[in-house]
């Protein structure tokens, strides 16, 4: 049943879109332990409609579970989280699931799901996998394509069903470069075709220089800076070394 909640979460939530300056999460001291692990520690921040939030940190650092609280996938162990009920999300993970079907039902399926008619969803799928440049293999199995190719497909399931927030768990670690380009060059376009929230975990420092507005440098499942995109990459307040050395050494 997880592997479909983000769909769910989706298709449930009713349709509104973003409103600039409107808060979209707020969170109040959350923590998250897993066992005797602590994930996330004490976490406190709010995220406005529109922002482009990059999250990054080594590994381990709570990336991972911040954007599963903020879906509402994880819920907090201590503290509290304000999600709107009127906001449609996609949650999407480093490796996308496919269901067993076509490129074409894949997308198809969520708003068949939420009430469009079939003829009319598969026509919608179709204008998606060629906005994503994938209409040659809409008839293709879904998982028989490229790490790539299911990215840009798990983002034609994202954008045909007009979500208002994206949260992304680090896009573009599991394609090779020229895939990785396509899916940035993808993802700034929904950015900028909408008004939309993004919050990604990224390593790559080339995703936070195109995409983020805001920064929030993790470590320890705390956050350790939380700043403009520019003052960032400017490092007129250099972020934890760790974070830093992380980020280029996966360029």
């Amino acid at each position: 049943m997880k592997l479909f909640e983000p769909l769910i979460t989706s298709l449930n939530a009713p349709q509104r879109a973003s409103v600039a300056g409107r808060t979209m999460f707020k969170l109040d001291r959350v923590g998250v332990r897993y066992g005797s692990t602590w994930a996330l520690q004490s976490v406190s921040l709010s995220i406005r409609a529109g922002e482009r939030v990059a999250l990054v940190g080594p590994n381990g650092s709570g990336k991972t579970t911040l954007l599963r609280v903020l879906n509402g996938l994880t819920e907090p162990t201590t503290g509290a989280v304000q999600r709107p009920a009127t906001t449609r999300q996609a949650l999407l993970f480093q490796r996308p699931f496919m269901l067993r079907t076509t490129a074409q039902r894949n997308v198809a399926l969520g708003l068949w799901l939420r009430g469009a008619r079939w003829r009319d969803a598969c026509k919608h799928a179709n204008d998606a996998l060629a906005r994503v440049g994938l209409a040659a293999l809409a008839q293709r199995n879904a998982r028989t394509l490229s790490a790539g190719q299911q990215q840009r497909l798990a983002l034609a399931r994202a954008w045909v069903m007009a979500s208002d927030v994206m949260l992304l768990d680090d896009p573009t670690a599991s394609v090779d470069l020229d895939a990785r380009s396509e899916v940035e060059t993808l993802l700034g376009q929904f950015a900028a075709g909408r008004l939309q929230t993004l919050v990604f975990s990224s390593p790559p420092l080339e995703l936070v220089e195109r995409l983020a507005s805001r920064v929030l440098c993790l470590q320890d499942g705390r956050i350790h800076a939380d700043l403009p995109a520019q003052e960032f990459l400017r490092g007129a307040s250099a972020p934890p070394l760790s974070c830093e050395a992380d980020l280029r050494w996966r360029l």
